[in-house]
């Protein structure tokens, strides 16, 4: 029993070491259950230690747009300037974005989901986020090559993009050939392409082939534009090519396995008591942890503004 008294106390453990173990927890818990427990834990979590990866999409297609912006506010600001990953959806206000870029010197993943920046914030903002490897603009429907081209040359290590979009989104779009030629032009460097639904033709996306030579996976399902020649695509041995065609999730084998850079994220709950630190009491009285609506089972992939985790079920079929 003696002996047992020699390990370190939990409320003992440093800073850091406690950031490792309280990211397992949910935002929720992080928020409002840890700080209550001691004050070595208070300050852990209210220090950057905890905010190196912020994941709040799922979380912020369901709350109203000013909120999102002050949760944002106030988990980027905690990380200090250690932020590595950070997954938002729907940023309405060029202050926000902006704000993101301010504190993203160690950011490496950005995941913007149904952002509504234009290219001129885009081309602001790309100086600042040289150190990204991984980016989503999925669904950002007032942005296109411009924005695509300074994400490309200032982004040099990127080697993840996700540029998805609704159908509905690209219904009155002639081409977006141009987003697909400032792919192949500015990011060499690329693994990892999804370009589903984009309106494009074979020889822009030959042309992504052909120049970004370490592409392992590129993704054109609903690109019906699209016909690739499969001797063109033998060339290229470690590309894995999905689509045009939609098929079932059951049939894609393992794709989803492939897709580590989704911008989905775990479902949260948000049912929990209300009596959290003071910092919190304000969002509370304006029903800032409102009660999630349930997910529901089926839910359509690439549509970020369904309520539904990123399940990959009853895709549209090719025409």
């Amino acid at each position: 029993m003696d002996e047992a008294c020699d390990f370190p106390k939990w409320d003992e453990l440093i800073p850091d070491a406690l950031g490792l173990i309280f990211k397992k927890l949910s935002l929720v818990e992080l928020l409002t259950v840890v700080p209550r427990v001691c004050k070595s834990w208070g300050k852990a979590v209210s220090g950057p230690y905890c905010w190196q990866d912020i994941d709040i999409v799922e979380w912020s297609r369901t709350h109203e747009t000013e909120l999102v912006e002050r949760m944002l506010q106030l988990l980027v600001s905690r990380s200090c300037g250690s932020l590595r990953k950070l997954s938002v959806s729907g940023v309405s206000s060029d202050q926000s974005i902006f704000f993101i870029v301010n504190h993203a010197q160690s950011l490496k993943t950005l995941h913007l989901p149904g952002s509504h920046m234009n290219n001129s914030v885009m081309e602001r903002a790309a100086p600042k986020l040289s150190c990204l490897t991984s980016l989503d603009l999925s669904y950002c429907g007032n942005i296109g090559a411009q924005a695509l081209e300074a994400a490309g040359k200032h982004c040099k290590s990127l080697t993840t993009l996700r540029r998805v979009m609704h159908p509905l989104e690209v219904i009155d779009k002639l081409s977006q050939d141009d987003e697909a030629l400032a792919i192949a032009a500015t990011m060499p460097k690329l693994k990892h392409l999804e370009i589903a639904y984009l309106l494009v033709e074979t020889s822009s996306v030959v042309k992504i082939i052909e120049n970004c030579k370490e592409l392992e996976l590129l993704d054109i399902r609903g690109c019906w534009q699209v016909k690739l020649d499969e001797k063109l695509v033998k060339r290229f041995p470690n590309l894995k090519v999905v689509g045009p065609l939609v098929v079932d999730f059951y049939d894609m084998n393992g794709w989803d396995n492939c897709s580590d850079n989704s911008s989905s994220s775990e479902y949260l709950p948000w049912d929990f008591a209300d009596d959290v630190d003071d910092e919190y009491n304000e969002m509370l009285e304006n029903d800032f942890w409102e009660d999630e609506l349930p997910v529901e089972d089926v839910g359509m992939w690439f549509y970020y503004d369904i309520n539904v985790a990123d399940t990959g079920y009853d895709w549209p079929q090719s025409p």
